[in-house]
């Protein structure tokens, strides 16, 4: 798992503030309470701990479709699960890094792999039973077919 270095964040922080504000509106060290901005202790760290990675996506429409794309190198289709019920959208998977059984130390280590997962309601109404599922270069595309608006029932009231 990638760190930040505190050090470095509080002074982004520091730099984006200035940007914004004139000298006499920074913050002195007396207005900043240093207990506060520490991180977890570094055995407080949890490197082992298996969260399932979130899977970004776009989300877009065109006048008949509504897509969905996300970003999914080094995926095989086989070890992804994509499923529609009630307009939620479900893409599940897993990202495996090979063999690593000889590793001794990581000098560094960005790249997520393991399970991820992303669930999201479609933003319109959709045809469930008309879908493409594509994965191409990485990328994993799902189309569906937008229902028409004059297709929706009205309710009367009584």
């Amino acid at each position: 798992m990638a760190r930040r270095n505190r050090d470095e964040d509080l002074l982004m922080e520091d730099e984006l503030t200035a940007a914004f504000l004139g000298d006499d509106d920074l913050p002195t060290s007396d207005d900043i309470d240093v207990s506060a901005q520490q991180g977890p202790a570094e055995e407080e760290w949890d490197d082992d701990a298996a969260l399932p990675g979130q899977l970004a996506v776009d989300v877009y429409e065109t006048k008949d479709r509504l897509v969905v794309k996300a970003r999914t190198a080094g995926v095989n289709k086989n070890d992804l699960d994509v499923s529609i019920s009630d307009n939620t959208l479900s893409i599940r998977g897993t990202l495996s890094a090979g063999n690593e059984d000889d590793v001794e130390n990581y000098f560094v280590q960005e790249c997520y792999w393991g399970e991820f997962s992303r669930s999201l309601a479609l933003p319109v109404p959709v045809k469930e039973d008309e879908v493409e599922a594509m994965l191409k270069d990485g990328v994993l595309t799902i189309s569906f077919r937008k229902l028409k608006q004059d297709t929706v029932k009205k309710i009367q009231v009584l």
